[in-house]
């Protein structure tokens, strides 16, 4: 194992299952969707239009998902490559997020939901979709054993 920034990313000689992986995932993702739901659901009620604080809520929950899932899902060291790594893969997966996010506002509406229960409906479809990629992308590349 190497300490330079652009060799391989270190990972635990003993690696996890797919399945423990995954649990993992999803955990932190669960948690790391509160922090950006309740951020998001909080700016607005304060103000803030909804695609800005969807996009400060983000940015929070992002910073933790990072940290959380590179050394406990997949037993990686914190470093500047892998953080640039993720940060392109999340800004990616974050445009499509707030694309649904946003799409989803008029059929919600036309089947009758309003305010934060339309909001919670779109933000879980958008946030599904986000997080079977980033899970994805990160196992088979990012974080992938060597």
């Amino acid at each position: 194992m190497t300490n330079s920034a652009d060799d391989a990313v270190e990972v635990k000689p003993s690696s996890t299952s797919l399945h423990t992986q995954l649990v993992r995932f999803i955990s932190v993702g669960v948690f790391t969707a509160a922090i950006d739901y309740g951020l998001t659901l909080l700016l607005t009620y304060l103000g803030l239009h909804r695609s800005a604080a969807k996009a400060i809520g983000w940015v929070f929950g992002t910073i933790a998902a990072y940290l959380a899932n590179a050394r406990w899902t997949f037993g990686a060291k914190v470093s500047g490559r892998t953080a640039a790594t993720v940060g392109i893969l999340y800004a990616s997966t974050f445009a499509v997020q707030n694309f649904l996010y946003w799409v989803l506002n008029e059929p919600l509406m036309a089947l009758g939901f309003e305010g934060a229960v339309k909001d919670t409906i779109a933000f879980v479809i958008a946030q599904g979709v986000a997080t079977v990629t980033n899970f994805a992308i990160q196992r088979a590349f990012i974080f992938k054993e060597r």
